[in-house]
């Protein structure tokens, strides 16, 4: 059994996608997980273990069924959970489909959903509850508002601090996940 310490950081990029590319850091999802791995670089004792540095990395240019969607699943077996940037930019692209099919449906991994374009437990939620807005998101995304019940997953703004605090919590974590719903972060 794979070693399951990994943050597998899924995010939509438009292909087909070159990391070297401006386009790349042009896409607004990328430049989210950029700034995840920024803040490790920055500071080690900051809780992001990054899943896609524990394989080589391959070419968008790849074949998808020999190389790209094997890395993928394999990258996705090394990880405890998915941080799933959702945004209005965010689209159902045919690798974000994978990652989020094999990972939940597969898997059994729990999500934490970071929403960009969201920076407080206020502009979140609404009298406790996850705001219309935000459910409208997952539309963007059909595989994971039609999987998601099947794993814990946590919803939070774009802050440091709780992102940070969310992938410290054992309840969202493979092996120590909590029972299959959908949870905000507490202040």
């Amino acid at each position: 059994m794979a070693y399951r310490n990994g943050n597998y950081t899924a995010f939509y990029v438009a292909e087909p996608f070159n990391a070297s590319a401006l386009g790349a850091h042009a896409t607004k999802d990328f430049c989210y997980y950029n700034m995840l791995r920024a803040w490790k670089g920055k500071e080690a004792s900051f809780p992001f273990n990054d899943s896609h540095d524990k394989t080589y990395n391959v070419r968008d240019g790849s074949d998808w069924e020999k190389t790209l969607k094997p890395r993928l699943q394999e990258r996705l077996r090394n990880s405890k959970n998915i941080v799933l940037f959702l945004s209005s930019k965010t689209v159902s692209s045919r690798a974000l489909r994978e990652e989020i099919n094999y990972g939940i449906n597969n898997q059994g991994l729990p999500v934490i959903v970071v929403y960009p374009e969201y920076n407080s437990k206020a502009s979140l939620l609404i009298n406790d509850s996850l705001k219309q807005s935000v459910k409208n998101l997952w539309g963007n995304l059909p595989i994971f508002r039609d999987s998601m019940s099947k794993v814990p997953t946590l919803h939070i703004p774009n802050k440091k601090d709780i992102i940070e605090a969310a992938l410290k919590n054992s309840d969202f974590m493979l092996a120590t996940k909590t029972s299959p719903n959908y949870y905000w972060y507490e202040v």
